[in-house]
């Protein structure tokens, strides 16, 4: 297999089903060597086996590619360094890491348990830190032998973390941190020679199938907007040399559009040039609200 990953080594995490799967076999086919870490867990992150991972790995397989399997928890420190070792004991080197695992607990706020808020926040964001954490510690060893890195980070943040949604806020506050953590880490390492770059796609999966079911029905013909592999072009792209000059980036992707999401940005401002009065700041923040672009409408809303 030949293509725009020829030759490199990606590590996928979430890769058993959805759009991981449909990453792992896009990169397989674009000649990238890929390893398939996945739990086999279910939509709710509880419970699972390794037949997923394993299915993927075969798919590759017999497609002529190249492809590991790995079950490692990315969301602990042990996991993520284990997988990242992977990698390396399989292939020899790794170039690309693409952060896409996790689950869904969905709740209103006032009903959302403790245990659902960390078990979301844990596998979303804190599994993209400490993946981060050890594949940049590598990059950065590498770097400093005087090896030149030409590697990429590939997170997963959402539409959710962008502009909320309506009972998901575990979910929406992981990949809203997600979103910043991205920023960071391409600020970061890109003195080692690699790039971070985000995805906030929409498609059917697991997740969504349950929570937006409707928007999430595959047609009876035409074109299936809602595919998974219709977002793994992108993925590909930003996990290839061609994008050496992207990072820091979050991209929304759906279908066959692909937008640019800019994040938190400095608006108007009103400069006193003295401390305020509480009194006084009536007409002042109405003013900065009036001049300001009105807020993305909340998902759910």
């Amino acid at each position: 297999m030949a293509g725009i990953c020829d030759g490199r080594v990606a590590v996928i995490t979430g890769a058993g089903r959805g759009l991981g799967r449909a990453h792992a076999l896009e990169f397989a086919r674009q000649g990238a060597r890929v390893v398939v870490n996945d739990l086999g867990v279910g939509p709710d992150g509880r419970a699972g086996d390794d037949a997923p991972a394993q299915q993927v790995v075969a798919e590759v397989i017999a497609a002529g590619g190249q492809a590991v399997a790995d079950h490692h928890d990315i969301a602990t420190w042990d996991g993520a360094a284990a997988l990242v070792q992977t990698a390396l004991d399989a292939f020899g080197k790794l170039d690309v890491l693409v952060n896409n695992a996790g689950f869904l607990r969905d709740r209103m706020l006032v009903n959302l348990s403790e245990q659902d808020w960390d078990d979301v926040i844990r596998v979303h964001l804190k599994g993209h830190f400490l993946t981060l954490r050890h594949a940049g510690a590598h990059w950065r060893d590498q770097y400093k032998l005087g090896n030149l890195n030409d590697a990429r980070v590939i997170n997963t943040s959402s539409g959710a973390g962008l502009m909320g949604s309506v009972g998901q806020g575990n979910y929406a506050a992981a990949k809203a941190g997600i979103a910043a953590l991205t920023i960071q880490a391409a600020a970061e390492l890109g003195r080692y020679g690699v790039t971070v770059n985000a995805i906030a796609p929409a498609a059917r999966t697991r997740m969504t199938e349950g929570t937006f079911t409707a928007m999430m029905a595959k047609p009876a013909e035409g074109f299936d907007v809602m595919a998974p592999e219709n977002v793994s072009p992108l993925v590909v792209w930003l996990g290839s040399d061609r994008s050496r000059a992207v990072s820091g980036r979050l991209f929304e992707v759906e279908g066959g559009r692909i937008g640019v999401a800019d994040g938190w940005q400095h608006g108007p401002t009103v400069d006193k040039g003295a401390r305020w009065a509480p009194e006084e700041l009536d007409p002042v923040v109405a003013e900065l609200l009036d001049r300001a672009p009105a807020p993305a409408p909340i998902y759910g809303a």
